[in-house]
């Protein structure tokens, strides 16, 4: 289920780099129909995708986001 957090996108996304090694923007990926997050800034309303793959092992391998505008 997708959650849903109010918060400057900007900032979310620089944060997930800090802790993520690979953190890509990949507007097509399969990954973000059903997104782990949706993170909204409150004050422009911008939405950003995000999600986290993981590899079959369960090993978490990276984060994927799309900004939806």
């Amino acid at each position: 289920m997708t959650t849903v957090i109010k918060r400057d996108t900007r900032k979310f996304m620089k944060e997930l780099r800090v802790h993520y090694g690979d953190v890509w923007k990949m507007p097509s990926s399969r990954y973000l129909s059903k997104p782990d997050f949706i993170v909204v800034d409150p004050r422009t309303g911008k939405k950003t995708k995000v999600s986290f793959v993981s590899l079959d092992d369960g090993e978490v391998v990276g984060v994927v986001y799309d900004e939806l505008g």
